[in-house]
């Protein structure tokens, strides 16, 4: 088959992906093979592949294919969350543009929409990591809301309920105005932000006193329904049992008293507003106070909010400080550095608000999957630095609000029959609620008519925690045959910002319902970042287009770009030269190949230079492996890729590939041809799982291949024992390579020169490489002599020292001259480093580190210093 000149990594990206798919390489059924399953942590429906993804899906892919040359029977399952908030947004903001208010709409209209919506761009990004070489097992694309997914959830908060671990609750929640839907306290955003404190003056009623508070949220005063002092706080002793008249409402409300009052902080006197502080909320239970809500859930005013109402927020706290200024009531403002919650989704500065909402119990569900992590070791965390965050969080889980005000999700399986708190019961469908209603009530006369199901939707992780297991059916069919095959799941990758959202919570519905931890290890990638450390985002307009760099670079240079730089665990720097490395390291690979496959091949005797060389490049290949092997046991992907890199690069490209290169127009022995196309199919194996690409490439080039014989299900190498004493030989082998190159260099003596070398072997090194010497630095003989060598440049090697003629090759007069130039160098250095070791001072508090540094300095001057000494004796 004819190679082209230059790898062209498009062309080649279409036609493997489509072989692979046409071929049924990534569907996996279960089988007598060991099972090996990842999960795709699905990224929402309304997403577009950014640097995150990249990292993430390149780091499972490597994992997968990995498994699958290792001949197990490999399962990724893709797939897409719907993403509540995310895409309700979406999709109000394109009614909008058509002129339609969603308030307008019922729900079926909506959903409608919705559905539309996620047909038209919900699979964009699945089809985004196939660009990538993504091998998910397609046929088993799942969404969050597809029926049996969602028959599941709905199943689960029956099954949560009936345990008496949901509960519905009036609660002050976190409220999102812009969504118009409460958030758990994990989606919440606490950014410290730079405000005002405003003091204000309260009338005390029927007297000419004041008091006054101070508030960073002046517009909140028209929800006050108490001040409180501290009962201990002298100063306000006497106002016990008054009452207080608030600023421009002309209310009058009790001074209560509390120790919760910090005397302290502001004025030592508290406005109490218990609809918009959590804290206030508690003292407005324990004292009786009215509840006065001033928002709308858009957070505009309310009528509460007297000539006000309808304004938002942020425009009434500019509006009414001035007014309350204007009025006299405003005493003074000072600067406040202040911790305000948004969104995570929206970016909304949240509001406190009290509503009725669903909570899951989350305490004993937390237990099993505490010890799972923190105890036992069932579930790994890498790097095991994570397992402090999750602790924290976990041995400080709350109830979990899983209620949404949302119409895209799975809508709460409650069914309301009347108007009472409890009036209401549970089910899976609206005829068993049916049941359930007229067993409760007794009221055989109820209809499915008089049954009002909830109108809030679950929060989008309710879905999620069960992904392990919904995926294989695993809640409607517990002991069906997938479930039991694939679960638990191997590995999972995904960012640590979503360790409690999403990790921990899998963690814990493993236990509940399968009785079993869900995967066994949870590799934590890093942050995308730039050279500037900062998060990559659409905002700030520091995110490449990730298609753009797989069109630009390839989808095998932007994965090597990827991981080179993404350590285990630690935020990824990346910088688009890297990828441009892995671009270049592509087309090393395929010009290796192609001067290779341009080679004539001919029965001859192999030579010992090349015998020795593929001797010795196998057992450095075995001992890359088992390093290889170590890397992946710890998910050190960027570490294992590395050392395929240096093994690929430096020794097979530099090394191997010159050691067996026959003379110009000469033709290669076919022992060593045949042993060398081996090694590069077993290059080939290691590399696969990064580079699948070109490796596929490059494996069909090299023979005609059946559907079987593909790379992709191709056999992962074996180790065999490493020897050890091939290695070393080779080490010894290429400093003396180097040692001659060096004196080339340095003294411009062309490659096509030959040159004598002869050896002081005082090291009674043995000349076994002596053949891959000769070949590699052009030399014409190798003596070994038992003195020093007159009239000679030299250099050593350990014990041995090596002499190179120089006769008519050098000007001896300049090279004395260099010589003594550099050897008074050496002496002054060796004579600085001699005076620092002589330090007392120095040598007591240096570290230890730093002290083997000076004495390694020291011992290399002297080194060289007897070198160039014999040298410039040699040619005195």
């Amino acid at each position: 088959m004819e190679i082209a000149s230059k790898y062209e990594s498009q062309k080649v990206e279409k036609h493997w992906y489509d072989y692979w798919m046409s071929n049924g390489y990534f569907h996996s059924t279960p089988d007598e093979r060991e099972p090996y399953t990842i999960v795709i942590p699905p990224p929402n429906v309304t997403g577009v592949l950014h640097m995150g993804h990249m990292l993430n899906n390149t780091i499972q892919d490597v994992l997968i294919r990995r498994a699958r040359l290792m001949g197990k029977n490999a399962c990724w399952v893709p797939g897409t969350d719907h993403a509540s908030i995310a895409t309700e947004a979406k999709v109000v903001a394109k009614l909008k543009e058509q002129g339609i208010d969603k308030a307008d709409l019922t729900r079926e209209e909506f959903l409608k929409h919705a559905w539309d919506w996620t047909d038209e761009y919900g699979g964009v990004i699945l089809e985004q990591l196939k660009k990538l070489g993504c091998s998910c097992d397609w046929d088993r694309t799942k969404f969050t809301l597809d029926d049996n997914m969602s028959a599941s959830v709905i199943k689960v908060f029956v099954d949560l309920f009936e345990k008496g671990l949901i509960y519905r609750g009036f609660r002050m929640v976190n409220w999102d105005p812009e969504a118009q839907t409460t958030l758990s306290d994990e989606e919440v955003i606490h950014e410290e932000k730079q405000g005002l404190l405003y003091y204000l003056e309260y009338q005390i009623e029927g007297s000419d006193e004041k008091v006054t508070i101070a508030t960073t949220r002046p517009e909140t005063i028209l929800g006050d329904t108490a001040i409180c002092i501290n009962p201990t706080d002298e100063r306000y002793t006497h106002l016990k049992g008054k009452k207080a008249i608030v600023p421009l409402s002309g209310r009058a409300i009790p001074i209560i008293e509390d120790e919760y009052v910090d005397i302290e902080f502001g004025t030592g006197c508290l406005k109490v507003t218990p609809a918009h502080d959590v804290n206030d909320k508690t003292l407005g239970e324990k004292h009786n106070l009215e509840v006065i809500d001033i928002f709308n859930a858009n957070a505009t005013l309310n009528h509460h909010g007297l000539h006000y109402e309808g304004k938002d927020r942020f425009v009434v706290r500019k509006e009414i400080s001035k007014e309350l200024e204007e009025k006299g009531f405003l005493v003074k403002t000072e600067t406040h550095l202040n911790k305000v919650g948004t969104s995570e989704r929206t970016k909304a500065v949240i509001e406190p608000r009290l509503s009725d909402q669903w909570f899951l119990k989350m305490e004993k569900l937390a237990e099993p999957a505490i010890k799972a992590v923190l105890e036992t070791g069932d579930v790994k965390l890498f790097p095991k630095k994570f397992e402090n965050t999750y602790r924290h969080w976990m041995e400080n889980v709350r109830d979990w609000n899983i209620s949404r005000q949302l119409w895209w999700g799975q809508q709460i399986p409650a069914y309301y029959y009347g108007e009472g708190a409890d009036d209401f019961v549970v089910a899976e469908r609206k005829e068993e609620a049916l049941e359930k209603a007229i067993a409760k009530t007794g009221n055989k006369a109820l209809t499915a008519v008089d049954l009002k199901q909830d109108e809030d939707a679950l929060d989008t992780w309710f879905s999620s925690w069960l992904w392990p297991i919904s995926v294989f059916n695993g809640i409607l069919e517990p002991e069906n045959k997938e479930i039991e095959y694939y679960y638990p799941t191997n590995d999972l990758v995904t960012g640590p910002d979503i360790l409690f959202f999403w990790v921990a919570r899998m963690i814990v519905s493993g236990y509940e319902y399968r009785d079993e931890k869900p995967f066994q290890n949870v590799y934590l990638t890093g942050l995308v970042r730039d050279k500037q450390r900062r998060k990559m985002s659409k905002s700030l307009g520091n995110s490449p287009d990730a298609l753009g760099l797989i069109n630009e670079y390839g989808a095998d240079g932007v994965r090597v770009g990827l991981l080179l730089s993404a350590a285990a665990g630690n935020d990824l720097m990346f910088d688009e030269a890297l990828c441009q490395q892995g671009k270049n390291f592509a087309n090393k690979i395929w010009n290796g190949f192609r001067l290779v496959q341009g080679w004539e091949v001919a029965d001859l005797p192999q030579p010992e230079a090349s015998k020795l060389g593929l001797e010795w490049y196998n057992a450095k290949f075995n001992q890359t492996l088992l390093e290889i092997e170590d890397h992946f046991s710890k998910y050190r992907i960027s570490d294992a890729l590395m050392a395929i890199y240096k093994l690929v690069w430096d020794d097979y490209s530099s090394w191997l590939l010159e050691i067996v290169k026959p003379a110009y127009q000469q033709p290669i022995d076919k022992t060593t041809f045949d042993a060398l196309i081996v090694i590069f199919e077993n290059n080939l194996k290691l590399l696969h799982p990064f580079m699948p690409f070109l490796t596929e490439e490059i494996w069909q080039h090299i023979a005609e291949r059946t559907p079987e014989e593909a790379l992709v299900i191709a056999k992962w190498p074996e180790a065999t024992a490493i020897d050890e004493a091939l290695i070393s030989g080779f080490d010894f082998a290429a400093e003396v390579i180097a040692g001659v190159r060096t004196i080339r260099k340095q003294k411009n003596i062309p490659m096509k020169e030959y040159l004598e070398l002869s050896v002081l072997n005082e090291g009674a090194i043995a000349k076994d490489w002596d053949a891959v010497i000769t070949k590699l630095t052009n030399v014409s003989e190798i003596s070994y002599v038992a003195e020093a060598v007159d009239g000679a440049l030299s250099f050593r090697v350990k014990s041995n020292e090596y002499f190179i003629p120089i006769s008519g090759a050098i000007d001896v007069d300049a090279e004395i001259k260099k010589i003594e130039e550099e050897l008074k160098y050496t002496k002054g250095f060796l004579k600085s480093v001699e005076k620092k070791l002589s330090n007392e001072r120095f040598v007591s508090n240096a570290p230890k580190q730093v002290i083997e540094i000076e004495h390694k300095k020291k011992a290399d001057a002297e080194a060289k210093i007897e070198t160039l000494e014999k040298s410039l004796a040699s040619l005195k």
